[in-house]
């Protein structure tokens, strides 16, 4: 990969800020399948902590190609220094993914012929609930480009100088002098953060010290800073894009959802009965699904993919971050939504904070979809949402009972049912769907004294 398409292809790294319960959303299912964000090609990560005008955020480097070649500009809302960059694990975003992803979950039907069987009503209402080189310290700007060096630094494997500038053309020729080829049409994307008077945060890998590391990918770049700005700006990230990309944005506050306030969110289908082989295709599942809701909404709107209080989950597609674990993902507030608190560590592995509320908003976007850079918003509301598909496995044993019976009955339609929502869901082809189903549990069994007289001798059938 060229550097010009480096320069953001991490940009998403070009970003600033940048127990089943009584509930109506409790569902105790068995997670079987989910859908991370591996799923999707060209899927920027980013992890926001964010309370009040204090972000700490986390940008996952995806980037393919010679390590050397790697480098990244990021607007900033002030001008960063070293104590304020840090860099962190891989895992940190593979744990909040894992944890806020969509999910398939599973029921088996129990017997209805058991004298111990649960209210029928009851059991179906909660089977399917509702609702590259170091860069030089002082480096001579060749030229009146009306770009200024506001720091260099070097922080692990990471060379690091903030810059400022007055004129996009001018940033755009430093930027080509100094090693970055900057694809043509850059300067139109950077004007507007010049006109904001935002800084540019630049990295690029020093070798030597990657080599020394022995890491073989590279690490997510943490960076912290105040500002009043609550944005996510993605148009840098189409400088040299002709097609779509995807971007996963996990949001922790310790107030509750965090919302777009530019553009409409709209949630992904969930509480969708589905036909048990979904289990084998689930991936293949929640592409087509989301592909189909990306384009019945002309692909303008966000979407989200999950909200909730991180010290719990239901049901949980992994287990929930720890308070370790939340503060490697740049949790910086107490259990009592302090900011001037920290999270307390002990020996023991430790609980999750209950002050912390996740917000998974997945993104898929063009240049002429989505003009403008993402603004967000802090809310109070902590209602609990999550993508989530449901199979039920049908009972296969006895059903001779005048229970069995009437279930068989209903079989067929609930099937039927579960086949027509997978299509509308995903587009899939309904013959074809039909052709995955096994429909022979709603055929009634003869009984024995009616056995066919041939049944015996042709074993096959």
């Amino acid at each position: 990969m060229k550097i010009s398409q480096i320069i953001i292809s991490f940009c998403l790294a070009c970003i600033l800020v940048l127990a089943c319960a009584t509930q109506a959303m409790a569902f105790c299912g068995f997670y079987v399948g989910g859908a991370d964000a591996k799923l999707f090609n060209k899927a920027s990560q980013v992890i926001i902590a964010r309370n009040g005008d204090r972000t700490i955020l986390t940008m996952a480097n995806d980037f393919q190609g010679a390590i050397k070649d790697f480098a990244m500009v990021v607007p900033v809302p002030v001008a960063i220094k070293k104590e304020q960059v840090h860099v962190g694990k891989r895992t940190t975003i593979e744990k909040l993914d894992a944890f806020s992803q969509p999910r398939l979950v599973e029921y088996f039907d129990p017997d209805p012929c058991a004298t111990t069987q649960l209210n029928e009503s009851a059991a179906d209402s909660r089977a399917v609930p509702s609702a590259a080189a170091p860069i030089e310290r002082a480096r001579k700007v060749r030229g009146n480009l009306g770009v200024t060096v506001e720091d260099t630094f070097k922080v692990n494997e990471y060379d690091i100088v903030v810059l400022s500038a007055k004129q996009s053309d001018g940033l755009e020729t430093w930027l080509r002098q100094n090693g970055y080829n900057i694809p043509k049409g850059a300067s139109e994307l950077l004007s507007p953060y010049i006109k904001q008077k935002l800084k540019f945060f630049v990295a690029k890998i020093d070798l030597k010290e990657f080599d020394k590391s022995g890491y073989q990918v590279l690490r997510p770049l943490q960076i912290a800073y105040e500002s009043p700005k609550f944005m996510l700006p993605i148009r840098l990230g189409m400088i040299n894009s002709r097609g779509e990309q995807d971007l996963v944005v996990y949001v922790l506050s310790p107030k509750g959802r965090v919302e777009l306030t530019n553009y409409r969110t709209v949630k992904v289908p969930t509480d969708k009965p589905v036909p048990v082989f979904v289990k084998s295709e689930f991936g293949d599942f929640y592409k087509a699904t989301f592909q189909r809701i990306y384009e019945r909404e002309q692909k303008k709107v966000a979407f989200l993919e999950y909200a909730w209080n991180v010290s719990n989950c239901d049901p949980c597609s992994s287990e929930p971050p720890n308070q370790t674990e939340l503060k490697e993902a740049g949790v910086f507030w107490g259990n009592d939504g302090n900011t001037s608190s920290q999270p307390i560590i002990r020996s023991r592995r430790p609980m999750a904070s209950s002050g912390t509320f996740i917000t998974r908003i997945h993104v898929r976007y063009t240049r002429n979809k989505f003009p403008e850079d993402l603004m967000f918003q802090e809310t109070g509301n902590q209602e609990n949402f999550q993508g989530r598909y449901v199979m039920r496995h049908p009972f296969k044993g006895n059903l001779n009972c005048d229970a069995g019976k009437r279930y068989q009955q209903t079989l067929q339609a609930r099937l039927e049912q579960e086949a027509g929502t997978l299509a509308n869901l995903t587009g899939w082809s309904i013959r074809d769907i039909y052709t995955k189903m096994d429909f022979s549990i709603t055929q009634p069994k003869k009984a024995d004294g009616n056995t066919p007289f041939w049944r015996n001798v042709w074993s096959d059938k």
